[in-house]
């Protein structure tokens, strides 16, 4: 019954955050600074979790740093530079990305059932409704200021400033007539 209830509930998370983001959502975003290694945090419950369930994130003197409750669902154990998170705060069940004081860095782009994926070093983040791209320690490379973004492959990603996304019962297709591509520093390439 337990995983029935779990996965009804990514589910519904899904299905509420594979959507176009609004424009402007007011939240203020911190930015990833040099953390020391006594700034790593660590989910507890550590090896026991299960998703659904609770948890906080403490650093290595046992600090609570993120209380329980204080997210819905975490899918880092480990915060080093970031963590991702579900902000459920907002009513929206946002998939998030936190620096390791716990504070909003950015949205991640869904895709599937979680964060985007990695690909060619790089994933898909929202700010204010804009897409742009992180690097796998979290920092944002390319600012977020598309309206429309794929992943990058082969160092260039196809991106759009004018695009509309529609969506059939299951999947989400963006469409535009002013695709163009950028490479890994957001200059505009063929």
């Amino acid at each position: 019954m337990k995983g029935i209830l779990v996965l009804a509930a990514m589910l519904a998370v899904w299905s509420c955050n594979n959507r176009p983001q609004p424009e402007n959502q007011g939240f203020e975003y911190a930015e990833i600074t040099d953390s020391l290694p006594g700034d790593t945090l660590f989910r507890v419950p550590g090896d026991t979790y299960e998703m659904g369930e609770d948890f906080a994130y403490i650093n290595q003197k046992g600090d609570t740093i993120v209380p329980m409750g204080r997210y819905g669902l975490s899918f880092t154990d480990t915060i080093t530079t970031f963590g991702i998170v579900i902000d459920r705060s907002s009513g929206n069940n946002e998939l998030i990305a936190i620096n390791p004081q716990g504070h909003r860095l950015y949205e991640v782009f869904w895709i599937d059932n979680g964060p985007d994926y990695l690909s060619d070093g790089l994933f898909r983040i929202i700010r204010n409704g804009k897409t742009g791209y992180a690097d796998a320690s979290g920092k944002i490379v390319i600012q977020p200021q598309f309206t429309c973004a794929y992943p990058f492959e082969n160092g260039r990603a196809k991106v759009a400033l004018d695009c509309k996304t529609v969506t059939d019962m299951d999947h989400f297709v963006m469409e535009s007539d002013s695709w163009f591509y950028v490479d890994k520093q957001g200059n505009k390439r063929d």
